[in-house]
């Protein structure tokens, strides 16, 4: 028996939406492409999603990634993370259509761990039915946020009250900028004199409270992704003390529960586009004939094709053996391996997808292929959930580590 191997239901669930892709996703992705063109609207919601949530809902292809049974499957992170790998293929629709994107799952998570029972009725049930999304609100213009203790936004408390008064300005806040988004998670800085990983907290914010003002959406190498990364003034907003998640000081704590599993969830999609990318150079370069001879006969692009088959590869087991531990022996001891798949898979999938640009030549480059938004994408995210030389940091920490004993 493997090592990774799955049970049959999570098996089950694969071969479904293998399916549901072929028959569903990749024929909406034109569908899509132009309904948003017509909208005039980079924010629209393309009512060809609503007809893939519902679809995918039928077919029992719904909040495939919640561990707790008693809000989802329950499956395993490592029976969920070959679901995320097909998902990636089609980012911008399968995802969503399963209620499976980012920030939500890791939003809804933090609920389900934290989230009082007015949360959870209030925010983590609509969400689990896809009737609203959230957003996701850590990151600052004015600090480098690799460095999560130099949050800056203030929460400060109302001694009268007991409220908390927030005050600052976030950005990247994925999602915020969906015409469902209806609620954010934020950290910010509650009691600046505690202990380093005792200074911040999470709360939840509505996205309409009084003295939340969404400033613009950033714009991600000229790209405005529909759900937005919005920049967000936070000018005396009243947040009650119910509304702090775990307890005030407890940010750290949280941020930790929430980014393993997510960072999972990325690394997969990584590997998706990696083989749909490989795919598209694979039938481009068979298809295209240049000084006489078909462009796959090239030297070069072959060992393209072999490097990137095999680097796939190891990047896969190096993911499935992070979800493995996690799994076992729980987040803390997978550290190394979390740290390491979030590194390799971004920084792999960007030099295949960089090397099918280059195959499909000029139309690489363009929206008549899904190459460009992949790139884009995958550079983007070696700096979310932490830059590449935060994780090396981190691993190299751990490796040095076991021969301190020999330094004399």
């Amino acid at each position: 028996m493997s090592l990774f191997e799955t049970s049959e239901r999570a098996n089950k669930i694969r071969a479904d939406l293998l399916e549901f892709m072929d028959s569903h996703i990749y024929p909406a992705e034109p569908v899509y492409e132009k309904q948003m063109a017509e909208s005039g609207d980079p924010h629209f919601q393309p009512p060809i999603i609503e007809d893939l949530k519902a679809e995918a809902r039928k077919r029992g292809l719904w909040n495939l990634f919640h561990p707790h049974a008693e809000w989802g499957p329950g499956l395993t992170n490592l029976e969920y993370a070959p679901l995320a790998e097909i998902m990636g293929r089609s980012p911008h629709l399968a995802p969503e259509s399963t209620n499976c994107g980012a920030p939500d799952t890791g939003n809804m998570e933090v609920f389900t761990l934290f989230g009082s029972d007015e949360h959870k009725e209030k925010y983590l049930k609509p969400l689990l039915d896809g009737t609203i999304r959230s957003a996701f609100a850590m990151t600052e213009p004015q600090v480098a946020s690799s460095d999560a203790t130099n949050v800056q936004l203030s929460m400060a408390k109302d001694g009268a009250t007991g409220d908390y008064i927030l005050n600052g300005r976030k950005w990247f806040a994925s999602n915020a900028l969906h015409a469902n988004c209806k609620v954010m998670i934020v950290m910010g800085k509650t009691d600046p004199d505690a202990a380093t990983h005792r200074q911040q907290s999470m709360m939840v914010v509505p996205i309409d409270a009084p003295g939340v003002t969404v400033m613009r959406g950033l714009t991600v190498f000229g790209y405005q992704d529909r759900e937005g990364h919005a920049e967000i003034d936070f000018k005396d907003v009243r947040v009650p003390a119910k509304d702090v998640l775990k307890g005030e000081g407890e940010g750290f704590a949280i941020a930790q529960a929430r980014l393993g599993p997510g960072r999972i969830h990325h690394c997969m999609r990584c590997i998706g586009m990696a083989e749909r990318a490989l795919e598209l150079m694979c039938r481009r370069a068979n298809s295209r004939i240049a000084f006489g001879k078909p462009i796959s006969a090239n030297s070069n692009i072959r060992d393209w094709i072999a490097e990137a088959r095999i680097d796939i590869e190891m990047i896969r087991l190096l993911t499935l053996k992070a979800a493995y531990l996690m799994d076992t022996v729980g987040n803390k001891a997978a550290q190394v391996e979390i740290a390491a798949i979030k590194v390799a898979a971004p920084n792999i999938a960007l030099t295949i997808v960089d090397r099918a640009i280059q195959v499909h030549g000029a139309g690489g480059v363009t929206e008549d292929f899904p190459l460009a938004a992949f790139w884009a994408h995958l550079r983007t995210l070696r700096l979310a959930d932490g830059p590449d030389e935060v994780h090396k940091r981190a691993i190299a920490r751990q490796e040095l580590r076991k021969y301190l004993q020999d330094v004399r």
